[in-house]
């Protein structure tokens, strides 16, 4: 398999895809001011590269919490400029795209809207940096196309995120498809990260997985944290504490590719 020339993401000072893995990180659904606010100050100072909060929660069962809105994504705008922290946050419908592009740093396409590809034409034209995670039963091929989509909107700025596929197994929540991830990044050249915490749906992994992503030359990882994850309004069970965090923020602060 031959290894196409890397291409690299741009987002504030950070940059996905120039050998330093980057992580992202935060809480799954934002559940106030106060605490994204407070979530914010806290990875700040363990090192975070981007900060990320839900607003709008696509959740299976409809009685879950879906998040506050877009009081959410003000919110996390008033965060990142208190910690001068990018921001991302899933972006669900056409309408919402004009109306968060001012208050995000980069919009993330959900697993279950990988397919929207009327979704995927208006993103990709504000320009801005996209996280593009893989749909729960896609393929390789189609997640790439998905990213095509972006490519002819005129938007380059794409960063692939495994967040693992359902198969028949039941032990973990998805599975961590980290050989489709390496794939993708040898054959595209585009920047790919991975998210553990939906991939496994079990905090304990979280951190060997972050190990095996890195290991394999990867971008970096999206990982759920709160200060109190059993407390958490939504997928407290994948969500890692401040402790834990900290050595998964260590693990990849530290990491060297050589």
């Amino acid at each position: 398999m031959k290894r196409v020339l890397n291409k690299k993401v741009k987002v504030r000072d950070i940059v996905f895809g120039d050998k330093k893995p980057i992580i992202i990180a935060g809480p799954c659904s934002i559940e106030s001011r106060e605490h994204i606010i407070n979530e914010a100050k806290s990875l700040k100072d363990m090192g975070v590269d981007v900060l990320r909060g839900g607003a709008f929660k696509p959740r299976t069962n409809p009685k879950d919490f879906q998040g506050i809105g877009f009081e959410a994504v003000k919110y996390l705008k008033e965060a990142s400029e208190i910690t001068n922290l990018p921001v991302v946050t899933e972006v669900l419908s056409e309408e919402d795209v004009e109306k968060m592009k001012d208050y995000v740093d980069i919009f993330q396409i959900g697993s279950r809207n990988m397919y929207n590809y009327s979704l995927l034409k208006k993103v990709a034209k504000t320009n801005k940096p996209v996280i593009l995670k893989r749909g729960f039963s896609a393929t390789l091929y189609e997640w790439e196309m998905a990213a095509k989509y972006l490519e002819d909107g005129g938007n380059e700025n794409i960063i692939f995120c495994e967040r693992g596929i359902r198969t028949f197994e039941t032990e973990t929540r998805n599975t961590l498809d980290l050989a489709g991830a390496y794939i993708l990044r040898e054959k595209t050249g585009y920047p790919v990260i991975v998210d553990p915490s939906h991939g496994t749906g079990k905090r304990d992994l979280i951190l060997p997985m972050t190990r095996a992503t890195l290991s394999l030359g990867l971008d970096g990882v999206m990982i759920e944290v709160h200060e109190n994850p059993d407390k958490a309004l939504s997928d407290g069970a994948q969500t890692i504490d401040y402790d834990l965090y900290k050595k998964v923020a260590d693990y990849v602060g530290n990491f060297d590719e050589d």
